[in-house]
């Protein structure tokens, strides 16, 4: 077995000779600053394999969570001019409490008896469309009647004409009756004169037959004229029939091109009153818009207008109000190398300035003044300052945070990642390394 003893440095050189090994031989305390060396050494290589929590930095400030609860300035909707404040900065003020009163400055809304001028324009359109209604439903009556009449006196007109009708038809049989008495009376004649040339008959019977024959050559005449007058009273039956279709037809032509005047009427009139309804609106919600009041309970942090008298623009801003109720929150910006290890959901630890803090990033658990966060939101764009948002909330689970944060206060975070050794932290930061990549703990819950 070998012998540590040989292997003494001693036992083969002699180290009198050197005087440095005399000085060290002859001190006492050099086998405590060895002991000390080794104690020290060996609490090196244990450091270097305590656990360290890699973690993610980040510098913000502090903010609300909710959009409508952070400080916001009220503007004016209509531009005027400033008459008289109610407020003053740091006074407290509910919803709907005023603000400012603004007079008017636009021509067009200067007449003091704006809204009610525009309400008797109202009226009176609305009562020339009642008129116009009415003028209609008379038309309306007034086309039933013509069309009534119309009617009547066409029926009158038929029956006329179906009377010259048989009147020709009688006429007409008449006329015939008489070509045949004619005939009849030439023939009796013709037979007279012959019977008195053969001396059977008297010359006065050829007289009665040519007087018989004479009368109804001129009743034929008669009855051929009844004829003729019987066919132009057929004739003109016909054209008063069509004089009174086109004689009411052009009744109610007339009479439906008034209607549709009208309606035209009416429905422009329409058009005007619900204008000037919309404009008497406008002027009405216009009129409470010189009274500019407070949309949410708040405190008046600033006003930014100043004065009596001074002439605004609309969407000027007015004064700013911090809101009286809001939850507090966290925005903090972190480098885009180490934005995909931020999650929502994870731990972040938190410290504010002006609160007293001892921080040791790898080890959250021993730091004092730290306060426990949840991230709630990260923002997929990046800022103008060349980082990501990310938006942290209190954690439930974690002492409450400090009621005297003010809005705006600068803070400090440390996002939580994995636990590693000491040494394997130490040499990731020397290469430039980022942190581990890794999974949150709700996507483990979500998989299962």
């Amino acid at each position: 077995m070998l012998n540590i003893t040989n292997n003494r440095i001693e036992n083969w050189v002699d180290v009198k000779k050197y005087k440095s090994a005399v000085v060290f031989e002859d001190n006492k305390g050099y086998q405590n600053i060895k002991k000390t060396i080794w104690v020290l050494g060996i609490l090196l290589i244990v450091f270097l394999f305590l656990p360290w929590t890699q973690n993610v930095s980040g510098h913000g400030a502090v903010t609300t969570l909710k959009p409508n609860q952070r400080p916001q300035s009220i503007q004016t909707i209509i531009g005027g001019r400033i008459e008289k404040w109610y407020v003053q900065e740091g006074d407290f003020v509910k919803k709907g409490d005023t603000i400012i009163f603004i007079s008017e400055t636009k021509e067009d809304y200067l007449d003091p008896n704006l809204v009610e001028n525009t309400g008797n324009q109202v009226k009176a359109k609305e009562n020339a469309v009642s008129s116009y209604s009415d003028k209609v439903i008379a038309l309306e009556k007034q086309i039933n009647a013509i069309q009534s009449e119309k009617n009547l006196k066409l029926k009158q007109a038929q029956n006329k004409l179906k009377q010259a009708y048989l009147k020709v038809q009688s006429d007409s049989i008449d006329f015939e009756a008489s070509k045949t008495q004619l005939k009849i009376a030439k023939t009796q004649y013709n037979r007279s004169v012959n019977l008195n040339k053969e001396g059977l008959k008297p010359m006065t019977d050829v007289e009665e037959k040519r007087v018989k024959l004479q009368e109804s050559e001129a009743k034929i005449i008669t009855q051929e004229n009844k004829y003729i007058a019987s066919k132009n009273e057929v004739l003109n039956a016909t054209m008063e029939l069509n004089r009174i279709s086109a004689e009411y037809a052009e009744k109610n032509a007339k009479a439906s091109s008034d209607k549709q005047s009208a309606l035209s009427s009416q429905y422009d009139t329409e058009a005007q009153v619900n204008k000037l309804k919309n404009q008497f609106k406008n002027y009405q919600i216009r009129n409470g818009m010189y009274y500019i009041t407070a949309p949410q309970d708040g405190y008046v942090n600033r006003a930014l207008q100043s004065g009596i008298g001074e002439t605004i623009k609309e969407g000027t801003s007015i004064v700013s109000i911090m809101p009286a109720n809001f939850e507090i929150a966290v925005e903090t910006y972190i480098d885009p190398v180490n934005f995909p290890l931020i999650n929502k959901g994870e731990k972040v630890r938190v410290w504010f300035d002006g609160w007293p803090t001892i921080v040791f990033s790898g080890w959250p658990g021993v730091s004092f003044g730290t306060f426990g966060g949840v991230i709630v939101a990260k923002e997929n764009f990046i800022s103008p300052n060349g980082k990501y948002r990310v938006l942290i909330a209190p954690d439930p689970k974690d002492k409450k945070w400090p009621k005297q944060l003010s809005i705006g206060a600068g803070t400090q975070t440390l996002a939580l990642l994995n636990d590693v050794p000491i040494w394997f932290e130490i040499w990731r930061t020397l290469n430039g390394f980022p942190p581990n990549f890794y999974e949150p703990t709700s996507t483990e819950k979500t998989k299962k």
